[in-house]
């Protein structure tokens, strides 16, 4: 954790640091690999190794006394923890709220009182919440600390706010509890302590509050360039799509769970398969990314009937999700499938039968998609049965190689620390069908098809759910892969060669040639600047590009990437 270098003294160990320190500044053309080698052959006295966020905050105090020329930047690549945590292009800060009754009565969540529905205290994110009082402020400005601490830049980060259905919580707390993440971005740097905890950690605010620290986060050092919430299909409604908008909300996470309404309502979920379908179309009609969760080995299921149900994922015009994070239901104690699994009417499935089922589903995932996860974090011995192995994922893929069907979700073919010459990206499109319209997913490519970053475009079909999107075509997304790069540097990476830009621009042609005269960003507040200077007006909720009348139309129909 970054809170370990807040009370290292570099001095005090100034003798055994000097020999690592220096070797590691003289590494040429070095892979955070070799950094870790040099680390394992210089142990700490007295047993261990020192941490990379005591390495880094060593090497800002010793550097000018030793003479060493290193710009701390490129060691703190060099001395990365886990680069994946900004590999993506952004630094994620995931923050849970405060214990609170949700609707549905699903028979695989554990529900305590001092935690949020279906989280224990034992995963990572729900200890800090738990240590921090779910105060929102302080989850935020410990988790800068942390990232900053282990070389992670942290100017630019994606806001997930976790911790159960977001629309069963009470107005006046969610404004509350994003204006409290939001300032803290606004004022957080490196060198100060986390803000006292707030006694109540249950406030409320008003939208003045809230657009006041949208408004200065637009050019604050740390921008939310993304803020993600999680809720149930069935609380998504018409008329809540104005007040997440307002809040900043760019993405959110939709538990679909199972596509089989027998499954749903024997697993109490409380909604059918229809609220997903219409709770996805509503969001996608209004700009926003959808997460969806789906659930194999529920009770009912088989793994035959869940290779049938996932691929209605993406048969579905309905559905087809952006983004998928799979769970294979686990069993956790005191929840109600415990008596279900005693009486023997629920089983795990084997290791065996779940390794060959997520590599079915994890090969089929068309290219526009992107599998975030393929078990929960969840400690092992907190599962009664089921899976317990946090290297599932891995093991997936490796079973993937071997059978010659590596997998394509965006995922699998991100760019991540890879160099890349702007003159050799590609810029195409895959077109495929929803029932919001027509999707096109516009990839950046490197001739080896890396993918260098890509751009949700919606053409909808249907009326807008607000008056504001109107006649307009959506830019859901615009993301651009390699290192995170901090807002002032121009180092090279993916993120600053002008690939957002020609992103954009490819998606302004296709709604031109697609009879639109507007095309409509649903940004993030940390976002706002950089589409004001690609020529994109503020709106009251989005911002606006007018587009000159098109010489002519694309030809009609898509091409669906699933046949």
């Amino acid at each position: 954790m970054g809170e370990r270098a807040y009370h290292f003294d570099p001095a005090a160990h100034e003798a055994e640091l000097v020999p690592l320190l220096g070797a590691l500044q003289a590494l040429e053309g070095a892979h955070p690999q070799d950094g870790a080698r040099l680390r394992r052959r210089h142990p700490r006295a007295g047993g261990g190794f020192f941490t990379a966020s005591q390495l880094l905050a060593a090497y800002r105090a010793l550097a000018p006394r030793h003479g060493w020329g290193r710009p701390p930047e490129e060691m703190a690549r060099l001395l990365r923890a886990r680069p994946v945590r900004s590999g993506s292009g952004v630094a994620v800060v995931a923050v849970l709220t405060r214990p609170h009754p949700c609707p549905g009565q699903c028979c695989f969540c554990p529900r305590l009182d001092a935690m949020p529905t279906s989280y224990l205290p034992e995963e990572p994110g729900a200890q800090r919440a738990v240590q921090q009082g779910f105060d929102p402020a302080r989850q935020v400005a410990i988790r800068l600390a942390a990232l900053a601490a282990n070389g992670h830049p942290v100017d630019k980060v994606e806001l997930s706010i976790l911790g159960g259905s977001w629309d069963a919580y009470p107005s006046g707390y969610r404004r509350w509890f994003v204006e409290r993440c939001l300032a803290t971005l606004n004022r957080w740097n490196p060198g100060s302590p986390p803000p006292d905890r707030d006694p109540e950690a249950d406030g409320e605010a008003g939208w003045e509050e809230v657009d006041a620290a949208r408004r200065a986060n637009a050019t604050a050092p740390c921008r939310c360039v993304g803020l993600t919430v999680e809720t149930r299909p069935d609380l998504v409604t018409a008329e809540g799509l104005e007040p997440l908008r307002r809040l900043g909300v760019t993405r959110v996470q939709l538990g679909y769970q199972s596509l089989d309404d027998t499954i749903l309502a024997r697993s109490g979920r409380g909604h059918t398969v229809a609220a997903s379908r219409r709770a996805t179309e509503l969001l996608r009609r209004a700009g926003f990314k959808v997460l969806a969760h789906w659930m194999p080995n529920l009770p009912g299921a088989t793994p035959e009937s869940d290779r049938a149900d996932f691929a209605r994922l993406f048969a579905d015009l309905g559905l087809r999700p952006d983004d998928l994070k799979i769970y294979p239901c686990v069993l956790l104690p005191g929840t109600p499938l415990e008596e279900e699994w005693r009486r023997g009417q629920w089983r795990p499935y084997t290791p065996g039968e779940l390794l060959d089922l997520l590599a079915d589903c994890l090969a089929a995932v068309p290219p526009y998609c992107r599998v975030a996860r393929v078990v929960r974090d969840v400690p092992a011995p907190a599962v009664l049965a089921g899976n317990r192995r946090s290297n599932l994922r891995q093991e997936v893929e490796h079973l993937l190689a071997r059978q010659g069907r590596p997998p394509r979700d965006i995922r699998a073919r991100e760019l991540r620390q890879r160099p890349v010459e702007p003159g050799e990206v590609a810029v195409i499109s895959l077109r495929y069908p929803t029932s919001a319209g027509g999707e096109e997913f516009v990839q950046a490519l490197t001739p080896e098809g890396h993918l260098v970053g890509f751009a949700r475009l919606t053409l909808p079909r249907r009326p807008a759910p607000l008056a504001e999107l109107e006649g307009a075509a959506l830019l859901r997304e615009v993301h651009v892969y390699g290192v995170a790069a901090t807002l002032r540097r121009r180092d090279g990476t993916a993120q600053h060669r002008g690939v957002g830009r020609r992103l954009v621009e490819r998606a302004a042609e296709l709604a031109r040639q697609g009879g639109f005269e507007r095309l409509a960003v649903i940004s993030a507040p940390g976002t706002t600047e950089y589409y004001r200077k690609l020529g994109f007006a503020d709106g009251a909720l989005y911002q606006h590009l007018e587009l000159a009348p098109a010489r002519g139309r694309c030809p009609g129909g898509h091409r669906d990437p699933q046949g």
